[in-house]
């Protein structure tokens, strides 16, 4: 069966930096005539990639940053941007969001200190890129959400990475409450230095200082702020675009936070970004083919270190040979769902961001 689903990927495509073939169509099924059709409730054309280079893998399941590692991911990122390339783009704007935005930076022109909510598997594709430019020189928190999806060495590397660029970073898992005590400590010890610096200039004290928690759709803002106050105000749930309005929250006597809905821009000119958002459910379903989406990501996957292709293969009782994803999707569908491809995909995509295999990170600081 695999030689006959590897056979059915058609070379056609330009010479690219790496050895991998792409086919433009999904692959047709006749010469599995035993097997029951596929079916997709979304189909549409994609691209598959087959072949390319074996990248680290190590097989011991530990992720180790050595130059050949950085190496490989640099390669990641260069092959990512040639699959993503051809796809349907992914953009998602809901109406909310764009009067959020207004009254959001309004808002900003009064906080004191900024709460900057990431995903931690994605630190990079969920910083928007507007976000400096906005908050200007106030005081900054940055919060890596979800530190439970991700290694010790990847948070050991972003904690580097951040603090070399001076910026205070907390790891945090807003469903359990990790990290929630010392972020707390920290928005009150910067509450404080406002009010110090105040004093100093001749200012009265602000009887409350203003935080605002600001962030992509779905990084679990909401969710930091119920575990922050011990009791849930805010509605909170695992998909975007749950929060719809600005709300302030008291926390403590001096401190007040608001809570924001998921900001993103308008146009993400960076599709390779906005592939990793659909991976991690920080965007819309509806603005991607989760067939695409599943796709690549089981192409990524065989291409880290910390996975490889034994962990799909223990997973799912198949074969991950060849490392074209969408062969290993269609592989999924046939064997687990009567030949549904959506149904497949949506499943890869669930076990992913539920951690069945292990803690990955789908980003590294950059060099």
């Amino acid at each position: 069966m695999a030689s006959q689903l590897s056979s059915l990927c058609l070379p056609n495509s330009p010479s690219l930096p790496l050895n991998f073939s792409l086919c433009r169509t999904r692959p047709s099924l006749a010469p599995l005539a035993a097997l029951p059709s596929l079916s997709s409730s979304s189909p549409s054309p994609s691209f598959q990639i087959v072949g390319g280079r074996n990248l680290g893998w190590h097989g011991t399941g530990v992720a180790q940053f050595g130059d050949e590692e950085e190496a490989d991911w640099l390669d990641l990122d260069a092959d990512l941007y040639h699959w993503t390339k051809g796809l349907r783009t992914v953009q998602w704007y809901p109406g909310h969001i764009a009067k959020t935005e207004k009254e959001l930076k309004e808002q900003l022109k009064l906080m004191d200190v900024v709460i900057e909510v990431r995903d931690a598997r994605i630190p990079l594709s969920t910083s928007h890129p507007q976000m400096d430019s906005w908050l200007g020189t106030r005081k900054r928190i940055l919060v890596l959400n979800r530190e439970d999806m991700i290694s010790k060495a990847d948070r050991n590397a972003w904690a580097t990475y951040f603090s070399k660029q001076g910026t205070k970073v907390v790891f945090s898992n807003g469903q359990h409450g990790m990290g929630t005590m010392k972020l707390g400590r920290l928005a009150k010890t910067l509450a404080a230095d406002v009010n110090v610096k105040r004093r100093a200039k001749g200012l009265l004290p602000r009887a409350q200082v203003r935080a605002g928690i600001v962030g992509y759709p779905n990084v679990g803002k909401s969710s930091l702020i119920n575990r922050l106050l011990k009791r849930r105000m805010c509605p909170a749930a695992p998909r975007p675009g749950v929060t719809r309005e600005l709300k302030w929250v008291r926390f403590g006597n001096d401190l007040e936070l608001l809570d924001s809905p998921g900001i993103i821009p308008m146009r993400i000119s960076d599709q390779v970004a906005a592939i990793k958002l659909a991976m991690c459910d920080d965007i819309g379903e509806r603005s991607y083919n989760v067939a695409d989406v599943a796709s690549i990501l089981v192409q990524m996957l065989t291409r880290l270190p910390a996975v490889g292709a034994g962990v799909l293969q223990n997973r799912y009782k198949i074969d991950a040979d060849g490392h074209c994803g969408d062969i290993f999707v269609q592989k999924v569908a046939l064997h687990l769902f009567n030949g549904d491809i959506h149904q497949a995909a949506f499943r890869i995509l669930t076990d992913f961001r539920k951690g069945k295999f292990g803690w990955i990170a789908l980003e590294r600081p950059p060099r």
